[in-house]
């Protein structure tokens, strides 16, 4: 495991919430779609997952694919109910010689009382059968009452349409060197007042240990009034930074993590929206520079931005 010496000059950052100690860290800090590289134990699995932000955060397949197959689940146990009951127990229902018959025309009907749309023409009898068709009707009611507010809270979930390049750069920059990402809005959003900041995190020797150091990267620029087109994020390697002594090698065969906070006001929401991802040193590219990834349309009216080239870079060499 490759670690560093402390560069004296670097400002470092003792706000970022995680400890000092290298050796009980797994991994990344902080996964690429965001998320805190985390696993949570020593309480009980429904105890420690909150299932309202779990069916917020699945996406849309997932999400219809849930509500359908609990759906149609809850219909095969009713249809059971029904079934074992006795399909004469209910008033109007054709009964079949065939039990597969019987048993998707009580899936049916259990679908009409469970959506309570009851075309009638099929009734419960006696206290057994109404007592279960009740139970159904009530369970469907308070089920289309969560699935509602799950597709209300989805909708109306602030959320930063914001993308990443999926890879730094250690690019060329004023006759030196800079750590560059950059970042764009993909959807029709319009965000005003942003504000982004960098943290290094590195296995550094300190005192003749390895610790975990963290860094305040200074930014070329921390804010910009709007954000409608893509925004590279420009940390200048100076001898007061602690990416100043590393070579390529260095973030080919060490260890570290480039962690990247964003916040802005989006007008829609009409509030802050925040986002974050972060790089390892094996995803930072040593000797490249970003293309432009915008350019005016044909008659010169409008700017086109090119969102498949959020990552398109050129190698450069520094030599």
């Amino acid at each position: 495991m490759a670690f560093y010496k402390f560069n004296k000059n670097a400002r470092t950052d003792e706000n970022t919430g995680f400890g000092t100690n290298a050796s009980i860290y797994g991994g990344r800090f902080i996964n690429k779609n965001g998320t805190a590289n985390v696993v949570k134990r020593g309480v009980h699995f429904m105890n420690r997952t909150s299932w309202y932000h779990k069916m917020l955060e699945l996406s849309h397949v997932n999400f219809l694919a849930v509500i359908f197959l609990f759906y149609f689940l809850i219909n095969i146990l009713f249809a059971l109910l029904y079934y074992f009951v006795g399909v004469e127990n209910l008033q109007g229902f054709r009964s079949s010689t065939s039990e597969l018959i019987n048993l998707g025309n009580a899936f049916f009907f259990s679908t009409q009382t469970f959506t309570t749309v009851g075309y009638g023409h099929i009734s419960p009898v006696g206290f057994l059968a109404s007592t279960i068709a009740s139970i159904e009707a009530l369970i469907g009611l308070l089920s289309f009452g969560i699935v509602t507010g799950l597709f209300f809270g989805r909708f109306s979930k602030p959320t930063a349409y914001i993308k990443f390049s999926e890879n730094a750069l250690i690019a060329p920059y004023k006759g030196g060197k800079a750590l560059m990402m950059r970042l764009s809005p993909y959807k029709n959003t319009n965000f005003t007042d942003a504000e982004a900041k960098i943290t290094l995190g590195m296995i550094v020797e300190e005192n003749g240990k390895k610790t975990n150091k963290f860094f305040s990267l200074d930014l070329e620029m921390t804010k910009i009034n709007t954000l409608t087109l893509s925004w590279t994020l420009v940390h200048p390697i100076t001898n007061e930074s602690p990416l100043y002594h590393l070579s390529e090698t260095d973030f080919k065969n060490g260890e570290g993590e480039v962690l990247v906070f964003l916040k802005t006001f989006d007008d829609m929401f009409s509030g802050v929206v925040s986002v974050q991802t972060s790089y390892l040193f094996d995803e930072i590219i040593y000797g490249a520079k970003f293309d432009i990834m915008y350019a005016e349309n044909e008659s010169k009216t409008k700017t086109i931005l090119h969102l498949d080239k959020l990552n398109s870079f050129s190698k450069y060499n520094f030599d």
